[in-house]
């Protein structure tokens, strides 16, 4: 088991007053945390996958494959006459290294906790990490030029092949950090992208995530040696002779322009896959089916409450941003009310902007949802961060004030029931449950019952018998306040429907459609 060490230092070189020296000396500490440890993290020490809310077992097994290859010892070995060669598989070695820079000591070490998880969920090993007390990231390098130069030791000693950082570092930071470090450097974002990367399965999904990849990368070009920066023009280099000599275009602005062509066509890819999604919401709006959209933290548990309420089947792992594209499926509430239910992507604190604008169009199925489910993981030691992190993500995308939201507190089976209590406390009208052992599962089916939006007005009509479409409609999108009669004109309903479908109705209105009463303003969001 590795630990790191978490040590505060100076983050200036500039001469301090007697005070500030002693408040210095006072924060000058070192002390050691478990790296591997779950809290702060968004992991599961030990995940037990049982039942039909853990989704396909054979996804999960693909995922953890390259983690058990590499445990074993490479060699030969001859079994029933066929030949079994193993091969070791070295994983990618990490250091981590993060800033103190706000906040308490513990925030600073949850945070590389947390990187830690993307790391190993990205499929690395994780042996060290590193924390600096500073009041700004140096310009130059991130940390300061000590602490760089300690951390190329550590390096050097642990054999690491990478180190990555927990904020979104500059290219010229990253590039004199490699200049010390002598091994690749890489920082948040680009670990997230990585892991997009991975997971996509969609044609949607790739675009998306390859667009933010250029988006991220197109700044960060670099040269390397001559190839990069050699001049085009003249005989020599393009063989034209006289008139065609000038400064050509060097290979790294060719790369450039490569990546701009290449965001422009993932633009237009985009576009052009955005009228499929926009047909399916006019769909749903046609037919009046209320949406229901699950949004929460990376690993909350939403995939796993979408299979235990659908039986959709979606992957579930102990991973960060295990599933990324969303997945649509048609349930039913107790009351035998139809509704739509998604997932969607997971959030996490920083994450990257490019990922929030290629997701956008994503994104906005969360925005037309009529309820949102906010799944929390209630054994988190921080829910409430995470629940602030998914809003502050969530807070630009149109629409997203107009839905009612129900807080899930998940993973009840893990949970402290004292800190389950504080919770409910806090969010009002929160609902426990455990997709393990099902608690609350049909607690929150009522609940979600409740929440979606109802038909407004009410009718009596006597429908003609050749006029069966029109019935059926009542039926898929009304809710009937009496058993129905079939009289000798037609079939007599009396029901509340929507607004278009009390139009569609008119003709055979018996009285006066009467509007239901406005809902009370403290029993909605």
């Amino acid at each position: 088991m590795k630990e790191y060490t978490t040590s505060t230092t100076s983050g200036s070189d500039v001469a301090r007053t007697n005070d500030d020296a002693a408040n210095r000396d006072a924060l000058d500490h070192d002390s050691e945390v478990d790296v591997h440890s779950r809290e702060g993290t968004a992991l599961q020490a030990d995940p037990a996958y049982t039942g039909s809310w853990s989704g396909d077992s054979l996804d999960r097994e693909e995922r953890t494959s390259l983690r058990r290859v590499a445990s074993q010892e490479t060699g030969v070995e001859r079994e029933e006459g066929v030949d079994i060669e193993y091969r070791q598989v070295r994983l990618e070695r990490v250091v981590l290294v993060g800033l103190w820079l706000d906040g308490t000591l513990k925030d600073a070490e949850d945070s590389l906790r947390e990187l830690a998880a993307l790391a190993e969920t990205a499929g690395s090993e994780v042996l060290d990490g590193v924390i600096q007390h500073r009041d700004l990231p140096d310009p130059a390098t991130y940390l300061g030029s000590g602490k760089a130069k300690e951390l190329a030791e550590l390096v050097a000693e642990l054999e690491a092949d990478t180190v990555i950082a927990d904020s979104e570092l500059a290219p010229s930071q990253r590039r004199a950090l490699e200049d010390i470090v002598k091994v690749k450097v890489i920082d948040r974002t680009a670990l997230i992208l990585d892991i997009f990367a991975r997971h996509a399965k969609s044609r949607e999904g790739k675009a998306q995530v390859e667009l933010a990849q250029l988006e991220y990368l197109l700044p960060r070009l670099r040269g390397w040696g001559e190839s990069m920066s050699r001049q085009a023009g003249g005989r020599v280099a393009a063989g034209a002779g006289i008139g065609s000599r000038g400064p050509g275009e060097t290979q790294i602005e060719m790369d450039r322009r490569r990546i701009r062509n290449r965001m422009a066509k993932l633009r237009k890819d985009i576009r052009q896959m955005t009228p499929a999604r926009e047909q399916q919401r006019s769909e749903r709006r046609r037919t009046k089916i209320p949406s229901v959209v699950i949004v929460g933290y990376t690993n909350a548990g939403k995939s796993s409450l979408l299979n235990r309420i659908t039986g959709a089947g979606v992957l579930v792992e102990n991973a960060l941003f295990a599933t990324l594209d969303p997945t649509v499926r048609r349930a039913r509430t107790p009351e035998g009310r139809d509704f739509t239910i998604s997932d969607t992507v997971g959030f996490v604190r920083n994450l990257p902007t490019q990922l929030v604008e290629a997701f956008r169009s994503t994104l906005e199925e969360v925005g037309e949802a009529d309820v949102l489910l906010h799944v929390v993981d209630a054994s988190h030691h921080d829910p409430v961060g995470q629940v602030q992190a998914v809003h502050d993500t969530l807070a630009d995308v149109p629409g997203i004030h107009d839905a009612h939201e129900i807080i899930v507190l998940s993973k009840a089976d893990l949970a402290d029931p004292v800190d389950i209590a504080t919770l409910r406390s806090r969010f009002s009208g929160a609902v426990v449950v455990s997709c393990l052992t099902g608690e609350g599962i049909d607690d929150l089916m009522e609940v979600i019952d409740q929440a979606l939006p109802r038909p407004a007005v009410q009718v009596q009509v006597v429908i003609p018998y050749s006029m069966g479409s029109l019935v059926s409609r009542v039926y898929a999108e009304g809710e009937l306040l009496e058993p129905v009669e079939y009289r000798d004109g037609g079939t007599w309903i009396h029901a509340m429907v929507s607004a278009g479908l009390e139009a569609a109705l008119t003709d055979y209105m018996i009285g006066e459609p009467e509007a239901a009463a406005a809902p009370n303003p403290d029993e909605t969001k």
